[in-house]
């Protein structure tokens, strides 16, 4: 055979073996991709086989194991530089969340755990890895505790990317995106009621300013500073005649949350003018809270 065919066929197959060879995956659910190969759907969705909400599980407030996996600071994605909080205490953010489903289910998140879309789990860009947050719908008020496993969403007009299973359970699954308010959670130093819950043994609650009885209230801001939570008490109490009161958790470490809220509140007229009135003075978004 002519040696220069031989060399000719050599070379063809040696082009095709790496053509075949994909690049290395990436370790990130919710981060834009380049290589669309390590996923077996090119576009992401909801589960092919339907969700069982019976077995969604809560989020259980542990105690946090963090390590440099998934917390490299600054990281760039895009081009775009993100930095990670040296702290989640006090943290709070209103705007758009969206989900992330099946093309990212059985994908390791941006610490290395395995993303399960049928449990409640999140991606933000800059709180630690891990932590939890509760999550309230605003268009709802349905509000869940997710777990932060993961960085995400990288598009300007997100804050929160969710499993499909949390958004499930805050009412938004069927839709793309929902507006929400994003509080965060210190397991053992903030108290953290749900149903039918009572408060760890390791946590005091002190008494609030005024007294609050059970109802709906919004809440407008929570802060560390006393001080701070003081002087948006005191404007809110030029706009309505509704009690404002701050509700202080303190933990053995004596670190507290200084909890701005309004009400009770049963009516959703007023609850919607109140909002409002804060919106138009700058104080913020408030949301609701159940107590």
């Amino acid at each position: 055979m002519n040696y220069k065919i031989i060399l000719l066929l050599i070379g063809s197959v040696l082009i095709a073996a790496c053509s075949s060879v994909s690049s290395p995956p990436q370790t990130s659910g919710s981060a834009p991709v380049a290589n669309a190969g390590r996923y077996s759907i090119s576009q992401d969705r909801a589960p092919s086989t339907p969700l069982d909400p019976g077995l969604i599980r809560d989020v259980e407030l542990l105690p946090l194991n963090r390590t440099m996996a998934g917390n490299r600071s600054p990281y760039t994605v895009n081009g775009k530089r993100y930095q990670v909080m040296a702290t989640e205490e006090g943290f709070q953010q209103t705007g758009l969340a969206s989900w992330y489903g099946e093309k990212f289910h059985g994908h390791l998140t941006s610490n290395g755990e395995t993303f399960d879309m049928y449990q409640v789990s999140a991606a933000h860009t800059g709180l630690p890895i891990p932590s939890y947050a509760r999550v309230t719908n605003l268009e709802n008020q349905r509000s869940i505790i997710v777990r932060v496993n993961d960085r995400g969403p990288f598009h300007n007009d997100r804050i929160i990317d969710l499993s499909y299973a949390a958004a499930h359970k805050l009412g938004f699954s069927n839709q793309g995106t929902a507006l929400v308010h994003v509080e965060s959670i210190v397991p053992g130093q903030h108290q953290v009621l749900l149903a039918g819950a009572s408060p760890r043994s390791d946590e005091a609650v002190s008494a609030p300013a005024v007294s609050a009885p059970v109802g709906r209230y919004l809440q407008a801001g929570a802060f560390s500073d006393l001080r701070a939570a003081q002087r948006l008490s005191g404007r809110l109490r030029e706009l309505t005649t509704r009690p404002v009161f701050i509700r202080s958790v303190q933990a053995q470490n004596s670190q507290q949350l200084h909890r701005v809220r309004v009400g009770p509140i049963a009516d959703a007229t007023e609850i919607e003018r109140i909002t409002e009135m804060m919106v138009a003075a700058d104080l913020g978004q408030p949301y609701m809270v159940d107590e």
